[in-house]
């Protein structure tokens, strides 16, 4: 969670936002490119100001979470909860919160490219009033994401559940944005080829991860595991996009996006988080194009009809198809369908047909018999892709 709250967030701020949440417009200087991979220092709303319309890939932000805390937090044993307790994160009402709120959503949105996505983190304190001002403003929202922490702090008074997760909102800029980048095939594959869920299990920053000051308390009070971050990266951008944190705190994002090839725009106001982001910053090492490149999308893969495996002669009219098991067969026709007893269909068609199923990836089903072994359709016509690209 960064520190962008600004100071003239009050009563000015209110009347720059409607009752339905749309922002006035705001009289801008003169909009340059920011500078990219560097950390921006200074207030929020100005600097989200100044910057192109149209401009970036991505945003992840993790804003002040409005915690109220009246009284400090004591452990049973007495001792003092490190809670956040920060000017940055107080607010003099739900008011104020949310017209800061809309006002830094509505720059965002005004930055962001027509396809780009937008993540936004936060607790039961907030993320309910920022995804009523995501709506307001225009956004679309395409998942709400529960990271549960493998380690959560316990509730120490015993008066409610242990609060053991954050909520994360994606969305994309409008309804119209059908596509926006979403890496499904990579998540899949590395989830053990399973759909990607929306319940995230990881633990807090801690450990050589957690920044520190000379005295070893904790730089930030809210610093982000860089696994989330990246798990978020991964799924909503590619290499080379240009990812903005308008809440850049100790630069978990620009960590991870130094990291994973992406270039990134972070605005923080305190000095001294800023000043520990570039220093982490610096030590990462970029890894090689190859280990971060985006796998391509199948849905962005040219089209091949079976009958291009017979016309390519990698499968011979005439010949029979059986499942995996080779229990399940059928006869190749000349123009590309098969034939399994009377019915003729295509490959998906029969293949559903002769399991009693009502739809099937004959790709995945189907198999040519050669040399004593069986292949996959599908593997035949990822040779013939390769051939055509």
């Amino acid at each position: 969670m960064g520190t962008q709250r600004t100071g003239a967030v009050g009563a000015a701020s209110r009347k720059q936002v409607s009752r339905t949440g749309q922002a006035a417009p705001t009289p801008r200087r003169g909009c340059v490119a920011p500078r990219l991979d560097d950390v921006l220092v200074g207030d929020c709303l100005q600097i989200l100001r100044d910057i192109p319309s149209e401009s970036v890939d991505l945003v992840f932000a993790d804003p002040p979470y409005n915690l109220q805390l009246e009284n400090a937090l004591i452990r049973p044993d007495q001792s003092l909860v490190d809670a956040v307790d920060d000017h940055w994160d107080k607010f003099a009402s739900f008011a104020e919160y949310d017209a800061f709120t809309r006002a830094w959503l509505g720059e965002c949105r005004r930055i962001m490219k027509p396809n780009a996505t937008l993540w936004v983190i936060g607790s039961y304190h907030n993320i309910f009033r920022v995804g009523a001002a995501l709506q307001d403003l225009g956004y679309w929202i395409l998942n709400d994401v529960v990271w549960r922490k493998a380690n959560p702090m316990p509730n120490f008074r015993g008066r409610r559940f242990t609060n053991a997760h954050e909520t994360l909102i994606w969305a994309a800029k409008d309804a119209r944005a059908k596509s926006y980048t979403f890496h499904y095939e990579a998540l899949k594959a590395g989830n053990d080829d399973l759909q990607m869920r929306s319940d995230w299990l990881f633990p807090l920053c801690t450990g050589e991860e957690r920044l520190k000051d000379s005295s070893g308390r904790k730089t930030h009070p809210t610093q982000k595991p860089e696994a989330l971050l990246a798990r978020i990266l991964l799924a909503a951008s590619s290499p080379g996009d240009v990812v903005l944190d308008p809440f850049f705190g100790t630069g978990t994002t620009g960590a991870v996006a130094r990291k994973l090839g992406r270039r990134f725009v972070g605005i923080e106001r305190e000095e001294v988080y800023a000043e520990a982001a570039r220093r982490r910053i610096e030590r990462v090492r970029p890894l090689d194009q190859a280990a971060v490149a985006a796998p391509p999308a199948k849905r962005a893969e040219p089209r091949i009809p079976f009958l291009s495996l017979i016309e390519s002669g990698r499968v011979q009219a005439g010949e029979t198809l059986v499942c995996g098991a080779g229990r399940r067969s059928a006869l190749v026709r000349a123009d590309g369908t098969l034939k399994a007893g009377p019915a003729i269909g295509s490959i998906h068609k029969i293949g559903a047909l002769v399991q009693g199923l009502p739809a099937c990836n004959g790709w995945t089903f189907w198999h040519v018999e050669r040399n004593g072994s069986r292949i996959v359709l599908d593997t035949l016509r990822s040779e013939l892709r390769a051939g055509l690209v």
